[in-house]
């Protein structure tokens, strides 16, 4: 009987870090996630409409993707909320606009500058 319980207690034990692991990845890893795959979308969104900044898909998915990090972060220090233990529907859509505004803004940013360094 003692074996049994040992091996449940182990096993609750181990469920409870899986609790606390889950509840890390929704709290931090999923708004930023979500932040850079809106960051690439709008990346190349922003370089269809701007043909002439366009760095090509690979570029603006990169540029996208930093940008969507960067601008999910600075949402974050402005004290709009981009994440929580809840990940109610306001903080999804405040990871995916900053997410999207970012991508596309840094991916505008560079484009200018490297047809800047054409001329």
């Amino acid at each position: 009987m003692n074996a049994i319980n040992c091996v449940l207690y182990k096993f609750f034990v181990n469920l409870s870090l899986l609790t606390e692991i889950n509840q890390t990845f929704m709290e931090n890893l999923l708004p930023l996630i979500i932040q850079l795959v809106s960051g690439a979308a709008g990346g190349n969104v922003a370089g269809s409409l701007m043909k002439k900044f366009s760095l090509g898909t690979v570029g603006n998915s990169i540029l996208g993707i930093l940008g969507g990090g960067l601008g999910g972060q600075l949402l974050g220090m402005l004290g709009i909320e981009t994440g929580g233990s809840e990940m109610a529907i306001g903080s999804i859509l405040g990871s995916v606009a900053g997410g999207g505004v970012g991508g596309g803004v840094l991916m505008a940013i560079v484009g200018m500058i490297k047809n800047a360094m054409k001329k």
